[in-house]
């Protein structure tokens, strides 16, 4: 059955939003977004609405303000229980209100209340946010506009009054949102912008400058709702470091964050080559699969889509046959409950993985709810193996209601542990995904689309066997009568080809700025190489033009997620850092869990006539008839049905694999090269094993048809080369 997102007419209609307008403007790695929405209220009486929206966890809402016929209302930023109070006696009294807030359990989540507009009224709210854009594999920089918001599931016995009221509800198909969406991107950069793609429909790029600094795109019209709007910016010579200094507000207090300039630093470490083709023969690899009945959604709406647990079985196949013999592992499922493959992880061994290929095979989104805090429990209560770094992968669509409760657990356990974070599908949790990668000092990845699961995963893993940069220290060098004061969260850990970014304020007096230099370097130590790395960046302290006040408030916002971090983590200091979160957001005008922004329109100041409507808008949420909420249900009334796998032949060729690196030579492998056993057989020298030629094969022919995939297949081959230099005498190539 198909229900709209909350509270609705007696006859189910849909009520009062009618456009949503995007203005995109991006600037090297940061970007400044306005969303303007247009209500108009064709109810009977005075309504209130409500409307549930995702938003980048990176993100800093910075502005928020409400045009009521010509006149325009700025909202300002206050405490959030202060604001509450003043939105319901707005209403009481008839004037018209608008409330933003951020959700108690997820800094992805908002909720926009729409209050007191009369018959007929009209009304337009504009919100600004500013976020960073992320690195891709490929080196270019994604911009996502979450309109997908997949309802949270909340473990039994908790309370998420925000995440609840897109529980539990379907949403409507495309031809029943009654609103449309509009997006212009404005690019800018130092260096030429080379192209951007998306996987919606754009129109075409129009460059406008001669030497393509600066462009402009535009999403084309018809955009249904069913899937986050990304746009991937490729710019060149994206890797070189770059400093942007930013003046502080004139009319500010002088020491304070807004009336001192900030810097904002984005270093990519240049690693030693030895660093980049090394491959760690050690590890405990744990790997956590969201079994959870959204996981039986489609990866995207498209022809030909898969099954996220199907992709994500795929995908477990490959990391099992790439993981490097000696090591130790173990998988996990989860859902409302949660199971291991074996009571501790295990060595890795023909016989080990034999046992769990199987099974892995077998693995059906079955599992009820997404639950995810107990399974992890669990993991960090087993003893770590000596000599043998645990890595943890988890594999999830993000549905949880309880992304605090599940962040904080993970940043307890960090000196355990490397978490490596899959947020699978459209509408996965940003907050989650990419928190767990943050507090585990890791790498999180977003699957979305038709994206290959197995490319994005094997970069991680790359990453995970790969030494890394720790023991981080940033070193600055500034002038006299300067000082530096930190605002981002110190760096823990960084892999080869990841980004730095770090804000500080520069304080102090000094006579020319435009004269002046800084030198910042970023020093790290590699342990398996006994070696240390350091990144250097001068730059001048001459202020950049036109940035409107970014970097404070992405400065800010990390200032203020490290103190809330704080918050939850400190006994008898609960209450100065909620203070100091209070001071901070109210002076830099960013959100928090703690403040929310207020406007009030003052109108007639007569009250209410006739009941006032409460709705709930149609869309910004979305599941399938397979939600968590229903999965259990469902599954009772299914047979297990036996998996078969798919005739990609690179899949059967990985499947083949043995876990030394060899392949045996049998018949299913010379289907995969299109050919008979007597065929391949024929041509193999006597002196040569079978095992040897079949390896020398598989290789061959994953060079010679699957170099697009090379990535997914690559730790295959060098455990393949392994095994063949291992077997000296018996084969010269």
């Amino acid at each position: 059955k198909m229900v709209n997102c909350g509270l609705v007419t007696s006859k189910n209609e849909p009520v009062t939003l009618k456009s949503i307008e995007v203005n995109l403007q991006a600037q090297g790695h940061v970007a400044t977004v306005s969303s303007t929405l247009q209500y108009v209220n064709e109810e009977q009486g005075p309504v209130e609405a409500l409307f549930v929206f995702p938003m980048p966890a990176e993100a800093a809402l910075c502005h928020f303000s409400a045009k009521i016929a010509d006149q325009e209302v700025v909202a300002e930023v206050q405490e959030k229980e202060k604001a509450r109070e003043l939105y319901d006696d707005s209403l009481s009294s008839g004037e018209q209100a608008f409330l933003l807030e951020e959700s108690e359990e997820s800094v992805d989540v908002f909720r926009l209340s729409v209050g007191c507009l009369p018959p007929g009224q009209s009304a337009a709210v504009t919100f600004v946010y500013v976020t960073e854009l992320s690195v891709q594999a490929d080196h270019s920089l994604r911009f996502c506009l979450p309109v997908v918001l997949n309802p949270r599931y909340s473990p039994p016995g908790t309370k998420h009054k925000l995440l609840n009221s897109c529980q539990n509800v379907i949403t409507p198909g495309s031809a029943q949102i009654p609103y449309s969406l509009s997006l212009t991107a404005h690019l800018s950069s130092p260096n030429p912008i080379a192209k951007v793609e998306s996987k919606c429909p754009l129109k075409p790029v129009e460059f406008l400058n001669a030497d393509h600094t600066q462009a402009k795109v535009s999403l084309c019209a018809g955009h249904k709702f069913d899937r986050d709007v990304e746009l991937f910016l490729y710019y060149q010579n994206t890797h070189q470091p770059t400093a942007i200094v930013e003046a502080g507000v004139p009319t500010a207090q002088p020491g304070s964050l807004m009336g001192d300039s900030v810097v904002m630093l984005s270093l990519y470490p240049e690693f030693p080559e030895a660093v980049t083709s090394m491959v760690s023969s050690c590890g405990e690899f744990v790997f956590v699969m969201d079994r959870s009945g959204s996981m039986s959604c489609e990866m995207h709406n498209g022809l030909n889509a898969e099954e996220r647990i199907k992709s994500a079985r795929n995908t477990l196949l490959l990391l099992l046959k790439s993981l490097p013999m000696g090591c130790y592992f173990n998988i996990y499922g989860f859902g409302s409950h949660y199971e291991s493959f074996f009571p501790k992880s295990v060595e890795y061994s023909q016989e080990t993985m034999d046992q769990v290929v199987q099974r892995v095979k077998q693995m059906q989104a079955d599992m009820g709810g997404t639950e995810i805090l107990q399974p992890l429990k669990h993991i960090y209560s087993q003893p770590c193996i000596p000599n043998h770094p645990r890595q943890v992968f988890i594999f999830t669509d993000g549905e949880v209601g309880n992304t605090k409760d599940v962040l904080q657990l993970v940043r307890s356990n960090a000196d355990s542990h490397r978490c490596f974070s899959f947020g699978i599908g459209e509408g996965a949790s940003t907050a989650l995904i990419t928190g767990m990668a943050q507090e585990g000092s890791g790498h999180a990845q977003f699957i979305t689309g038709a994206d290959r699961m197995q490319s994005k995963v094997m970069q991680s893993l790359r990453y995970a066997l790969q030494p890394a940069v720790t023991d981080i220290a940033e070193v600055w060098s500034v002038p006299e009568g300067m000082s530096v004061t930190l605002l981002s969260p110190p760096v823990k850990v960084l892999f080869n080809g990841q980004r730095a970014l770090i804000y500080a304020q520069l304080k102090g007096k000094v006579r020319d700025f435009k004269m002046l230099f800084i030198t910042a370097l970023l020093v790290g130590w590699i342990a398996l190489l006994y070696q240390h790395v350091t990144n250097t960046l001068s730059f001048s302290l001459n202020p950049a033009e036109n940035t409107g006040l970014t970097i404070h408030r992405l400065a800010a916002r990390s200032r203020i997620r490290s103190l809330e971090q704080e918050q939850q983590a400190e006994g008898d200091g609960k209450e100065e850092l909620r203070a100091r979160v209070v001071e901070l957001s109210v002076q830099a005008g960013v959100s928090s869990s703690h403040t929310a922004f207020i406007a009030i329109h003052k109108g007639s100041g007569e009250a209410v006539k006739g009941p006032l409507l409460k709705r709930r808008l149609p869309g910004f949420c979305q599941c399938s008839s397979h939600s968590d909420s229903s999965t259990e249900s469902f599954h009772s009334h299914c047979q297990l049905w036996v998996v078969i796998e798919p005739s990609d032949p690179l899949l059967q060729l990985i499947s083949l694999q043995e876990a030394s690196g060899c392949w045996k030579m049998e018949s299913t492998l010379a289907q995969v090269f299109g050919k008979t056993i007597e065929e391949v057989t024929k041509q193999m020298p006597a002196e040569v094993e079978p095992g040897i030629w079949a390896t020398v094969l598989a290789l061959i022919w994953l060079h010679g048809f699957k170099m697009d995939a090379h990535d997914e297949w690559q730790f295959l081959a060098i455990k393949a080369v392994s095994w063949i230099r291992s077997r000296k005498g018996k084969f010269s190539i």
